[in-house]
């Protein structure tokens, strides 16, 4: 069989650096994730007197609330006043926030999360009123920076630990409900850019779609269904998500109907997630955790270098770390969740 490669790199190695990325990542991230907190501390950062703007999507996700609270307690612990806003999912609810954050006119505004087109106007709308906008997750060109994890990086790494569990070969099953959400089409788009050079690896169509709200349940009913159209053991190797409450329901289904031969891929780092990933009796293969907390308190620490006159690069990276079968118990250590 003809070798194919990409940037030198031919289809052994390339599952040889699958099946030791989450020991390089639970070997780097926490290190440099140190680092950015004591680099913080000693530049003797300040929000003291200004105003700060929180726009959250929703803090019903693990990643979202930790991300939100951090950022609170990140701007009073900087002397400043945080104005924090919960849009609760709610589109219509998270543009009359956002059009209510404008009117105040805050010192700066950061929104985390959301569908671009449907905040991108009033991101648009906040630096032509003169408020700096900052992000967390949100790649609009209104934003002056984002924090977020390396999701070009979550995104290969991810679906490398997949394709080497899998063999190399076999039918997986992939949500794809959130293409509008950027970090969800980056993950996305890695997870095929791989699957390419793979060719024996084919994604079922058509795609499934999750869902907000009642993700963990609709995940369950699809993940059931498909198990019901490809009974054989063997039909499907793996099902693969962008984010994790998706790859939650998925593995109750797996376990549910007996299934436990299939993976399952997902990404954040829920606590419940993990603790699956470590059961070596779950179906769930692997998660890359992100650290919300450190990507929330990043995001103000950014904040008060702009107001200071600083210049910011346009994305900052906050490290993951790739949780698998191996590794689960130390990355959940260093998470400091395990």
């Amino acid at each position: 069989m003809t070798e194919h490669t990409n940037a030198g790199l031919g289809r052994r190695e390339i599952l040889k650096f699958a099946a030791v990325a989450g020991a390089t990542f639970a070997g780097t991230s926490l290190l440099a994730s140190a680092g950015t907190a004591a680099a913080a501390d000693d530049e003797g950062l300040s929000l003291k007197g200004k105003r700060i703007a929180i726009s959250a999507t929703g803090t019903d996700h693990y990643f979202d609330l930790q991300a939100y609270n951090a950022q609170i307690e990140e701007v009073k612990r900087l002397g400043g006043e945080p104005i924090a806003v919960d849009a609760g999912r709610n589109d219509g609810k998270l543009v009359a926030q956002l059009q209510t954050l404008v009117a105040q006119k805050p010192d700066a505004i950061v929104q985390i999360l959301g569908t671009l087109s449907v905040i991108d106007p009033w991101l648009k709308k906040a630096r032509d009123a003169g408020i700096p906008v900052l992000t967390v997750d949100v790649g609009s060109t209104n934003s002056i920076n984002n924090t977020t994890s390396d999701n070009w990086g979550i995104g290969k790494d991810l679906a490398l630990q997949l394709v080497s569990d899998i063999g190399a070969e076999g039918n997986i099953v992939v949500f794809n409900g959130f293409y509008g959400v950027t970090p969800c089409a980056i993950r996305y788009d890695q997870l095929v850019n791989v699957v390419k050079y793979f060719p024996k690896v084919k994604i079922i169509q058509p795609e499934l779609r999750d869902v907000i709200p009642n993700t963990v349940q609709d995940a369950f009913t699809q993940i059931t269904a498909i198990l019901n159209k490809y009974p054989e053991k063997g039909s499907i190797k793996a099902i693969w998500s962008a984010w994790d409450i998706p790859q939650l329901g998925a593995t109750q289904a797996l376990s549910a109907a007996g299934r436990t031969e299939i993976r399952t891929y997902g990404v954040d780092g829920s606590p419940e997630v993990l603790q699956l990933v470590a059961d070596p009796n779950s179906p769930a293969g692997a998660n890359a955790a992100q650290q919300p907390a450190e990507i929330g308190r990043t995001a103000i620490r950014n904040v008060a270098k702009l107001l200071a006159g600083q210049t910011l690069p346009r994305e900052t990276y906050v490290p993951a770390l790739l949780a698998n079968k191996a590794n689960v118990k130390d990355v959940t250590k260093k998470l400091g969740i395990g």
